[in-house]
């Protein structure tokens, strides 16, 4: 019997070492997935949003050698009622009105401050839009009807071979792809823990073999069309995302602060919604997509490409909110307004007629409540038409 003990104790031993090696080897994976589970809480979701890269792999977007550009104070603006109310009730982090390329706004909540590099979420997505734009017409791909095997040879075999560029661009692929972010088990869920554990998403975009609709046919909110766009870019490339945005996108805009990526294993770009900048640096990308491309007096992304990418292109439902190239057209939509739009609060709204970009950042836990974005899209429209 003494001697049973003394190898059950051996035992024993053995496996709390090692655990404790299994431990220390993969703890910043732990780390990591711990993280994310705790990423939308309650009592962490503000502070996590303002560190991103407390959690994830992430790789620096250099903000370039210009001078920062000035983004001047213009009379103060007093914002319409129900504009606290709404600031309170929408966890707004953030908020900053340009008018005219000034400053009538610019204020922040929840314990946030300028200097805070928030995560954009799916705003992110329009920002590859526009790289896009300018690859396209450099002649870098040839056309957005090319197929996306084309470029990313990878995706042969997987629900996404007979997909062309345009259906990606348009959420329209017909890949079978549960977003619902509320269920722990669901695809885009999934995808974040291929991220925090160090996967690849290349893999994983790979692995979709099933479709609901033949491409083109049906648009739905597929978050992963957006990756399969940025596998295009690298394969027509030959270089990463991160460098060519930093090049071609950020550069020329002469941001206060670098910015960074959330990155997979393989330190590839979470494209789909993983850039992280500060608010003001936000609205000076807004500034130059308003600008139609243009800023600073050089044109960084082709005016012809903001045109058609912000158009409602995509077979949305009738009467619904409509879709262009990874940018959202409001219902009812004038010439010239559309939105970045990323989950729990995340907005770049623009009015090019009136001259307005509205930068919102926020942890809105009740972000897909009925009628939540319907009724911020009216208070962005309610700013525009008071200033």
């Amino acid at each position: 019997m003494r001697t049973f003990g003394k190898w059950l104790g051996r035992i024993l031993l053995a496996l709390v070492v090692a655990v404790a090696v299994v431990g220390l080897w993969k703890r910043e994976e732990i780390t990591r997935l711990l993280a994310v589970n705790s990423l939308f809480s309650a009592e962490r979701i503000v502070e996590n949003f303002s560190h991103m890269d407390a959690a994830f792999l992430t790789a620096p977007i250099p903000r370039g050698s210009l001078p920062t550009s000035e983004l001047p104070f213009g009379a103060p603006f007093e914002l319409p009622q129900g504009g606290a109310d709404w600031i309170e009730d929408r966890a707004v982090t953030s908020l900053l009105i340009l008018k005219d390329g000034q400053i009538r706004y610019e204020e922040y909540f929840l314990g946030t401050g300028p200097d805070d590099r928030r995560i954009s979420w799916s705003v992110a997505k329009s920002y590859l839009s526009a790289l896009f734009g300018v690859l396209l017409e450099e002649g870098a791909i040839a056309s957005i009807d090319d197929p996306v095997v084309k470029y990313a040879p990878q995706l042969k075999g997987s629900a996404y071979e007979p997909t062309s560029i345009r259906n990606v661009l348009n959420m329209a692929s017909g890949v079978t792809f549960d977003e619902d972010y509320f269920d722990k088990n669901s695809d885009i869920n999934r995808m974040g823990r291929v991220v925090a554990l160090g996967g690849t998403l290349d893999d994983f975009s790979a692995s979709f073999t099933e479709s609901f609709a033949a491409p083109g046919e049906t648009w739905q909110y597929v978050s992963i069309d957006t990756h399969v766009i940025g596998m295009v870019i690298r394969g027509a490339t030959g270089r990463s995302v991160t460098d060519l945005l930093a090049e071609k996108i950020i550069a020329p805009l002469g941001l206060e602060r670098d910015g960074y990526y959330i990155t997979d294993g393989a330190g590839v770009a979470f494209v789909l919604g993983g850039l992280n900048f500060t608010t003001r640096d936000y609205a000076r990308f807004g500034q130059m997509i308003l600008r139609n491309g243009n800023y600073g007096g050089k044109q960084v992304v082709p005016a012809g490409w903001i045109a058609t990418s912000t158009a409602a292109s995509a077979p949305t439902a009738p009467g619904k909110i409509g879709y262009g190239y990874q940018w959202w057209i409001p219902v009812g939509a004038g010439p010239g307004e559309f939105l970045a739009r990323g989950v729990y609060g995340q907005y770049i709204y623009f009015d090019q007629p009136r001259g307005v970009v509205i930068v919102t950042t926020g942890a809105d836990r009740g972000f897909r409540g009925a009628g939540v974005n319907e009724a911020n899209i009216e208070m962005f429209r309610k700013i525009a038409q008071s200033l």
